[in-house]
């Protein structure tokens, strides 16, 4: 072999070390984004779970403020009430049908 290929031949073989270190490189980072993405899909679970929790919260809140009774609104209530009544009402006798 001549000196110019072998010259070639020692910048292939840097250039594809080269290559593999960056490939180990790219491995190493792609297992970090893998780990953060694992954390970051288990908190996501968590914050949903609480969301919901909260969502239902708010929902039972609404309820009862709905249901609520005071000297004031007593009359109103008694009116919400008697709609929530007949609307379930009309929900049970659509099902029967």
């Amino acid at each position: 072999m001549t000196e110019e290929q072998l010259k070639i031949i020692r910048i292939f073989e840097v250039r594809v070390h080269q290559v593999l270190a960056l490939c180990d490189k790219l491995k190493e980072e792609n297992a970090v984004l893998r780990t953060q993405l694992g954390e970051c899909e288990v908190l996501n679970n968590s914050l949903n779970i609480d969301n919901e929790q909260l969502q239902t919260k708010y929902d039972n809140l609404k309820v009862a403020r709905m249901i609520s009774v005071s000297k004031d609104d007593f009359k109103a209530t008694k009116d919400r009430l008697s709609g929530l009544v007949r609307e379930v009402n009309m929900c049970i006798a659509s099902l029967n049908e």
